[in-house]
């Protein structure tokens, strides 16, 4: 008998450890679309020929609007979730590292056009409307753009397979082979370019739709992804989607424009804004770099709410400073030149909170080669589980940023070795910020799913 325990022993020792090692291996499988080569990197990235100018790319995209493929999937739950039971079986029964594997299996919902295409159509149509302004002076239109996420990974998706580059994600035509489910409603455009109780109503209409789906009612929503990236988008009825995985631009813990229990980094993604200005290139780079004369340099509007109240506190504290240019001004076409301008001129460019924690400035001024000083204390950043910001930014905390003198002491304390090294990796980094047409390796668009793949490996593997 104590050789039968022996070896039962041993079998479970055994045993232990085989189910670790795999556990281990499923991890590190998993994790591996996440990181970056291993092998050094070039300073500046070739990227291939692809649109990242928003309007350029809808009016192609309008031009070549194709009809969606049908679905054919069961409108009854039941008999979804006995479509869904059987290609999860053979899913599990196929592939090794179901349920985590890649590419991801996203469904693209076929909304009516009051929901996509006519909005697309109402922008364009509008687009060179320059007198209709926010209630701060801020032009619409260019608010949609830097807040327009929703178009750029919607094009991706629906684009033909010929012509796509990611291989992190596919679109899949029947809802039973979903992982997960895109909810293609453009939030913001309705927002700021529809009258408020027609806005309203179409988010009432919009809420309708998405929950008498199938798919909804049967995981009540938590494997749908919708974007709301403007702090506004869907507010009168997102309460009800909570669910979801939500895009935004940032978790706001302040709670001014979220309520308590509808974000969380859990379940939530922190997407990039689209920049404002164009990229500085390698050539571009090359030429700015060395003339950089401007230490610290801010445009924009400097009375706001919230957190963003310490914009009027810094630029009492540094303007007129020796090497410091601070100009009021928003986002229209000669500010966009103002800005673009400064940025490449200068060092470093301050990056404070705005009305919510997140500014569209901070990514303005990577693509721009310019080493953002972030001032935001309730700051979360896109993508933190693959990209390290430390290597491209200086973090400033708000009580240290408005002490007399303090700030400009220390960017100027800064080792001009590290400035050189700060600056050569945001022309590494910028790529990771650039929304395009085609959709590009490691571009926002692609980081948006590896990181929602590294959700569902924590979430189903971990937590559950």
């Amino acid at each position: 008998m104590a050789g039968k325990n022996n070896q039962r022993s041993n079998s479970r020792i055994f045993l232990f450890f085989f189910l670790l090692a795999f556990s281990l291996l499923l991890f590190l499988f998993s994790l591996s679309p996440l990181r970056t080569p291993s092998s050094p990197s070039p300073t500046h990235f070739h990227v291939p020929i692809a649109e990242t100018s928003f309007v350029a790319s809808l009016d192609h995209f309008l031009a070549h609007a194709q009809t969606s493929l049908k679905d054919h999937t069961a409108r009854d739950v039941t008999k979804l979730d006995d479509a869904v039971f059987r290609s999860e079986t053979d899913r599990l029964y196929s592939d090794p590292y179901y349920p985590v594997s890649l590419p991801l299996r996203v469904y693209v919902y076929d909304m009516p056009p009051k929901f996509t295409h006519d909005l697309l159509w109402l922008f364009k149509n509008t687009y060179r409307d320059t007198s209709n302004l926010t209630s701060n002076g801020s032009p619409v239109h260019r608010l949609i753009e830097q807040h327009s996420i929703d178009y750029w990974l919607w094009a991706d998706l629906i684009a033909p397979q010929s012509e796509r580059l990611l291989t992190s994600v596919v679109r899949v035509h029947r809802q039973e082979e979903a992982d997960l489910f895109y909810i293609p409603f453009f939030t913001t455009i309705s927002f700021f370019l529809m009258e408020k109780q027609q806005c309203k109503a179409l988010y009432r209409e919009a809420l309708k739709w998405i929950t008498d789906q199938p798919a909804w009612k049967r995981s009540g929503g938590r494997d749908h992804i919708l974007p709301v990236h403007h702090p506004w988008s869907f507010k009168s009825v997102r309460r009800y989607v909570k669910n979801a995985i939500w895009l935004l631009p940032d978790m706001d813990s302040t709670g001014n424009w979220y309520k308590p229990g509808q974000v969380y980094l859990e379940k939530d993604l922190i997407l990039p804004y689209v920049p404002n200005v164009d990229l500085c290139d390698a050539k571009c780079l090359s030429e700015t770099n060395p003339k950089r004369s401007t230490l610290l340099f801010f445009r924009g509007r400097l009375k706001r709410n919230a957190g963003g109240k310490i914009r009027s506190k810094l630029g009492a504290e540094l303007s007129g400073a020796d090497g410091v240019v601070i100009e009021e001004g928003t986002a229209g076409e000669g500010g966009k030149e103002a800005a673009q301008r400064g940025m490449r001129k200068s060092l470093f460019c301050l990056s404070p909170a705005g009305d919510t924690p997140s500014s569209a400035r901070l990514f303005d001024a990577i693509v721009s080669g310019c080493i953002p000083v972030i001032i935001s204390d309730e700051l979360e950043l896109p993508f933190e589980g693959i990209l390290d910001y430390r290597k491209i930014a200086v973090f400033i905390s708000s009580n240290d940023a408005v002490k007399p003198g303090w700030l400009l002491k220390y960017l100027k304390g800064i080792r001009p070795a590290h400035i050189k090294e700060m600056q050569q990796n945001l022309a590494k980094y910028s790529r990771h910020f650039l929304y395009s047409s085609p959709a590009l390796p490691l571009g926002p668009e692609d980081l948006v799913w590896k990181m929602v793949c590294y959700y569902l490996f924590c979430y189903l593997s971990l937590c559950s």
